[in-house]
């Protein structure tokens, strides 16, 4: 090993600088990309006049899911999955009901209107994604096979 690369190693913790820059580089414009997100999905949210987090909900009911589950998935308090309830059940979006197995659980559902709507609201939402106009579909299937890679290396990571 020569010692530029031995110095280039050291100063990267390890990593070459060049890498190193790279990550710092891959990281900047993640941040970025999930800035853009965060800005349309609230766009979108305010256009039909539900807080960004009901819209998160809605994308997650693709059946009914137990309040538990949800919460779980949205990455919120149960108490908060409550108020996500009550809010789609004051707009005639979702519903509770029982579990059929465990009457204590409660199972959320969408209605019709509420699929209805969040039809709409991705149909909206996938026409604004940063990468609908930038890249080609072959480029797409490309950019959702790496991410699913990394996160399959970090499931693994985290097992």
């Amino acid at each position: 090993m020569s010692a530029e690369r031995d110095d280039s190693q050291q100063a990267g913790g390890g990593q070459r600088a060049g890498e190193s820059q790279l990550d710092a580089d891959i990281v900047e414009a993640f941040g970025e990309i999930l800035e853009q997100l965060i800005e349309r999905l609230e766009t979108v949210a305010r256009r039909f006049e539900l807080p960004a987090f009901c819209l998160k909900a809605l994308h997650m009911l693709n059946a009914p899911m137990a309040m538990k589950d949800l919460g779980q998935r949205i990455h919120c308090d149960p108490s908060f999955v409550t108020a996500i309830a009550d809010m789609l059940d004051s707009h005639g979006l979702g519903q509770r009901e029982p579990d059929t197995r465990d009457r204590r659980v409660k199972r959320l559902r969408l209605t019709d209107k509420g699929i209805e709507l969040r039809e709409r609201v991705e149909r909206e939402l996938f026409a604004r994604l940063p990468w609908t106009d930038a890249l080609e579909v072959s480029e797409r299937e490309e950019l959702l096979r790496l991410l699913r890679k990394m996160l399959e290396a970090s499931r693994r990571q985290q097992a």
